[in-house]
């Protein structure tokens, strides 16, 4: 714990704050300075009301719980051992999510009625422009641990209180939240700040933990007695050693930042390549590996690696299950297949596994482009009905006038243009298997209730006439719209989404994916069959730093149009490209949407991902 600043200090700071707007560098912690300035541009005022202090309501606070519940999971343990800890003080222990949203708290009844006069409850929000300094809020913006003292605190309400807050990030350094002692100003305690760190770590490596299992999981220390303790450092790494996510002190051992995450492999970083540390494990499980860095720092290491990751000479071979019949889920599925590291993805995936042998409809969310047809096919191959027909609709591409027909079928002779013998329809031709519905926020209303009256009386009634046919079939549906809203809106029959929305997953945009390496690596892989092809790491960082507006779709044309113009016998592209290399790979990639949708440019548009009206922006440009 910090010397606190003098009263006096504080005091002519606080006055030099409201007369100039700034504050003296000397008597003050640098950051509550920072923090005092954000206040006052946020509209508050030491002595004054509190403006629009958000405080969530019993039905938003309930979904906020629900969308935070993994965090909240492995963060109660924690917070009752820390509890027991504080318990005889006057103190609280708290848990804010990444917004400054308190979430759950635990404390004495005694200072809980005074700290709820303060809103020091579940739904209050404490981020800095509704509560001024406080730990939780200025934890969250400054992205450090931080305590406040008494007179730090922005807003004279709460002097009365010492605060103490650690950020809690994820795998791959995404902040999830802020863990936070609140207390008593006069009965402060020195050990705090490192019990709340302490604890921070332990939540972030339960994180880690559970989300481990497709991973091979690397524990390493400095000290062999290290391992296995709250300070160890943890790793995750894919079967061919790409680091795809890890704790603090795992990624600071080993010279990494959260940045690295999905661009390092373990054989850069140690003397001692991945092979041979699954060799050493399967010889003495339970004994570390002492290993060097290049730069001569000594680690020892300890693997636990995924079940469905063998050694074997020259690499590793996932396990795969057997194909006789449908077999349990496992790691060798058609999701594990695609996993190329970002634990977004991977979350969305392991969600979707659950639900893949249940009468559950799945609803896929993620910008045009993300890759919705290609998960919910693997979804669909991870299943229970895999041997069965996948049949794939969207619903933007088929005219209005002709989707009921599309989907329902119709009778012989139902209109004009009908076939002969008929047409029995999407919706049962997906009999036994899955039926996926791409772009389902484009359907017409009409064909809304339609669908909806298939969905629950489980028929499906042609066009023209004729018997209703019963139907079973997995639904998954794909938007780019939100379609919460639109149901809001009106634009989207709110008792078709809650039908289709029986669990919800979102798809990372490329851009924000941290496997952005690795994934690259698949899509040569898969577009270069027979021969290798890499890419210089010059151009892959200008790869990375490029938007991607229309995600997987627009990068994998690219990519496409770039191993078609290699020579045969190359096995690199050139580190020599430029940006203007790229805008030409960019202008190739949108012609060859254009001829092979026939001069459609709408359909070109939406092979890339952008709008039309980009479209015909870049070809200009």
């Amino acid at each position: 714990m910090r010397t606190p600043p003098t009263a006096l200090a504080l005091r002519q700071a606080r006055q030099r704050l409201l007369e100039h707007g700034d504050c003296p560098s000397e008597g003050i912690d640098a950051r509550v300075a920072r923090s005092w300035r954000r206040s006052l541009a946020a509209g508050l005022l030491p002595g004054g009301r509190l403006m629009d202090t958000e405080h969530a309501h019993a039905a938003e606070l309930k979904r906020l719980m629900a969308s935070q519940h993994e965090l909240l999971v492995h963060s109660r343990p924690v917070m009752d051992v820390l509890f027991s800890q504080v318990q005889s003080s006057q103190s609280m222990v708290i848990l804010a999510d990444a917004r400054g949203t308190l979430m759950h708290t635990l404390g004495r009844a005694d200072f809980l009625q005074r700290a709820q006069q303060v809103a020091l409850s579940c739904g209050a929000s404490w981020h800095e422009q509704h509560r001024g300094t406080n730990a939780i809020g200025t934890a969250l913006a400054e992205g450090c641990e931080i305590d406040i003292h008494g007179g730090e605190h922005f807003l004279e309400r709460n002097e009365f209180l010492t605060c103490t807050a650690a950020p809690i990030v994820s795998a791959t350094g995404k902040l999830l939240g802020v863990l936070d002692i609140s207390g008593d100003h006069r009965a402060g305690h020195p050990h705090t700040q490192g019990l709340v760190s302490m604890a921070a770590r332990l939540i972030e490596n339960r994180l880690i933990s559970a989300s481990a299992a497709p991973y091979i999981r690397l524990h390493l220390h400095p000290q062999r007695e290290g391992i296995g303790t709250v300070a160890e450092g943890l790793l995750l790494l894919s079967g061919d050693g790409w680091v795809v996510g890890g704790n603090r002190a795992g990624l600071g051992w080993l010279g990494l930042t959260a940045a690295d995450i999905g661009s390092a492999q373990l054989h850069t970083l140690l003397d001692v390549p991945l092979n041979t540390l699954l060799a050493q494990h399967h010889r003495r499980p339970t004994e570390p590996v002492r290993v060097q860095r290049p730069h001569g720092e000594v680690l020892f290491l300890l693997l636990q690696p995924n079940p469905g990751t063998l050694p074997v000479r020259g690499g590793l071979l996932p396990q795969t299950p057997a194909q006789s019949s449908p077999a349990p889920l496992r790691a060798g599925d058609a999701l594990a297949q695609l996993d190329t590291g970002d634990l977004r993805w991977r979350s969305a995936a392991d969600k979707a596994r659950r639900v893949a042998d249940k009468p559950i409809p799945l609803l896929i969310q993620g910008e045009s482009g993300v890759g919705k047809e290609l998960f919910a096919r693997a979804v669909h191959d991870s299943g229970p009905r895999r041997a069965q027909p996948f049949v794939a609709i969207n619903c933007a591409a088929v005219p209005e006038n002709l989707i009921e027909a599309e989907l329902f079928g119709y009778a012989p002779g139902a209109f004009t243009g009908a076939r002969r013998e008929g047409s029995p329809g999407r919706v049962r031709e997906a009999q036994g298997g899955t039926l996926f519905l791409d772009e389902i926020g484009d359907m017409p209303l009409t064909m809304q209730a339609r669908l909806l009256r298939v969905l629950q009386e489980r028929q499906v009634s042609p066009l023209g006439g004729g018997p209703s046919v019963a139907v079973d079939f997995a639904l998954i549906c794909a938007t780019h719209c939100k379609l919460r809203e639109a149901a809001e809106q009106g634009r989207f029959r709110s008792d078709l989404y809650y039908r289709i929305n029986g669990l919800t997953v979102q798809l990372p945009p490329l851009r924000e994916r941290t496997d952005f390496a690795v994934l690259t690596q698949s899509l040569l892989r898969d577009l270069n069959p027979g021969r290798p092809v890499g890419i210089a790491p010059e151009l892959l960082e200008r790869l990375r730093q490029h938007p991607w507006p229309g995600n997987l779709r627009q990068y994998a044309n690219v990519l496409r149009t770039a191993s078609a113009m290699l020579d045969i016998q190359s096995v690199a592209i050139e580190s020599s490209a430029s940006a203007s290399n790229l805008q030409q790979l960019a202008r190739e990639a949108m012609r060859q949407a254009i001829d092979s949708s026939r001069g459609n440019m709408s359909q070109a548009a939406r092979q890339l991902g952008i709008s039309r009206q980009t479209l015909y922006r870049k070809l200009n440009a």
